[in-house]
């Protein structure tokens, strides 16, 4: 017998199969994701916005608190109905963000055994016609669930119009706490010293919060064994009731110090300094009264921008400048404001600190028109004798009719780090105005084994003037013959 013929397969035929290949695929990737264990699918789900995580509510009875017990939580002020009608199924009802925060986490601590909650982030700000602005409310929140769970970091920022938030006493015994950030309206009242401690914090932030008095901060830094990184921005308003603020930091551990007291009256608050394993101090702020640096060994970057001083004579807080400035002898980097620099400046040549392992020197700020810009530049190149790399990112004037020539004439004798140790040169954000190619000028002039001057060019300037400054710029002399000049450009 004759064998029939194999009829051929249609391109719909071949479509369908195709099709159901791909949904039986995608039905088995959803099994075996479904399969997976709480604690794994709860850390997937915290990789997502809250607001996809919590859509994953709906997908079955298996997903439905799923979302809720992810280990990170991050409510910010964003969220909205949609979130909350999506899983509470409530459409006639409208949600504010502090009724979205107590339900959440109201649901979270009633299920038995919850995963542990390694992170809780809140943010918000209210105004005063919000009919939910009273922190009693969000204290309440915080309270119940900081007693329940086992807190790694803590991250809040709340705005109340009328009054601060008392930091909730529950948080000071939560001696789990590795991270805790506190910004805008809290109230810093911690209990007598001896009654708590954080063993395991190791990152503190106090952004603009206030403080029950003088030494609240003291207190709390007494209380942290283990502090590496301390950030620490006061503002007046916030230590009227305070008195003489203490900024007291004897902490032996601590590595990273970032404070500004930009907003402070120098007669204030107290600065000592006690932290001999240091490795990073940016200061930003006016110097205080009463002011002490111990030995700062084994710091090795220092950010300084040290404000003018509006009633105290020059002369004198230029020494306490230098006195201040003196204690980064040991530095390998620093970045300086050059209102500082210019302060600096009014004390004579051989009281400048020499900053004998300092490589890496970058100045900030605004060429001013009435002082000598280069002579005080020059007067630091010249306490820095080992510096390889030195950097440039200056606001200017636009009318350079200003700015006499005087502000950067030339000087007879070179520094020594620039005739054996500067390699690299980076002018960030050039403009093309007198007084930056005057500079860079200077620089190529007088750096005699320098290898790289970087130009960081502004976007904004037109095609013609970016041209037209690039060609300037390689007409210059130079003193080292292996000097290469490299352009790019900002980014916008």
């Amino acid at each position: 017998m004759k064998k029939p013929e194999r009829r051929s397969v249609t391109e719909e035929e071949e479509r369908q199969r195709i099709e159901r290949a791909e949904r039986a695929e995608t039905a088995a990737s959803t099994d075996i994701i479904s399969s997976l264990p709480d604690c794994l699918l709860s850390h997937i789900l915290s990789f997502l916005p809250i607001r996809d995580s919590a859509a994953t509510s709906v997908l079955s009875r298996r997903w439905r608190h799923l979302w809720i017990l992810v280990p990170i939580l991050d409510l910010d002020f964003g969220l909205d109905d949609m979130l909350m009608n999506n899983y509470f199924w409530e459409k006639e009802r409208t949600f504010s963000f502090m009724d979205t925060v107590s339900m959440i986490l109201s649901l979270r601590n009633s299920i038995p055994d919850p995963m542990p909650l390694h992170k809780l982030r809140l943010h918000c700000t209210y105004s005063d016609s919000d009919p939910d602005s009273d922190p009693s409310y969000i204290e309440t929140c915080l309270q119940d669930t900081i007693t329940i769970v086992q807190l790694q970091e803590l991250d809040l920022h709340l705005y109340f119009p009328n009054q601060p938030l008392e930091l909730p006493r529950s948080v000071f015994f939560c001696t789990t706490l590795v991270v805790l950030k506190l910004d805008e309206d809290f109230l810093l009242n911690p209990p007598p010293a001896s009654t708590w401690m954080f063993p395991s914090l190791k990152i503190l932030q106090l952004q603009h919060i206030y403080y029950a008095d003088g030494d609240s901060l003291s207190t709390l830094l007494a209380a942290c064994p283990v502090l590496q990184d301390l950030t620490l921005i006061v503002n007046y308003f916030q230590l009227e009731h305070a008195g003489k603020f203490n900024i007291i930091v004897p902490v032996p551990t601590l590595k990273s110090f970032f404070i500004s007291c930009m907003c402070v009256e120098s007669s204030s608050y107290k600065l000592h300094i006690n932290t001999p394993a240091l490795e990073y101090l940016r200061f930003i702020g006016r110097l205080g009264d009463d002011v002490v640096l111990e030995d700062l060994p084994n710091l090795v970057k220092s950010v300084v921008n040290i404000r003018n001083h509006e009633t105290m004579s020059i002369t004198n807080y230029a020494k306490r400048v230098r006195d201040f400035m003196g204690l980064l002898y040991n530095v390998v980097s620093i970045e300086l404001y050059m209102d500082t620099l210019q302060i600096l400046y009014n004390v004579s040549n051989d009281d400048v600190p020499k900053f004998h392992n300092l490589s890496t020197l970058t100045f900030y700020g605004q060429l001013q028109p009435d002082w000598n810009a280069w002579h005080a530049i020059r007067l630091l190149l010249c306490r820095a004798p080992k510096l390889q790399t030195l950097a440039f990112r200056l606001n200017h004037y636009a009318d350079n009719g200003s700015i006499p020539d005087s502000c950067l004439e030339e000087s007879m004798d070179v520094p020594e780090c620039l005739s054996s140790h500067l390699t690299t040169c980076h002018y960030k954000v050039l403009s093309g105005f007198g007084v930056e190619m005057k500079l860079v000028k200077l620089i190529l002039k007088a750096a005699k084994v320098l290898k790289t001057m970087r130009i960081t060019v502004r976007s904004l300037l037109e095609s013609k003037v970016k041209l037209q400054v690039q060609e300037e710029l390689r007409k210059f002399p130079k003193s080292s013959q292996t000097c290469q000049i490299a352009f790019d450009y900002e980014n916008k």
